[in-house]
């Protein structure tokens, strides 16, 4: 799961210094695909799935 800082850090980093995905995945040791998620979405948070057979609380 992001953390809301690590979204905030991710569009910081496009949006206001212009930064490349690329750069962005180095600085911060996310995939590509996530950055490309978080520029495009509006969203605050994302969740990831729970893997099979574990439980949900």
């Amino acid at each position: 799961m992001l953390v809301v800082e690590t979204i905030a850090k991710i569009r910081r980093a496009h949006f206001i210094e212009c930064k490349s995905i690329k750069q962005i995945c180095r600085e911060l040791r996310v995939s590509r695909n996530t950055v490309r998620k978080v520029i495009r979405s509006g969203a605050t948070e994302f969740n990831t799935r729970l893997a099979l057979g574990a439980a949900q609380y």
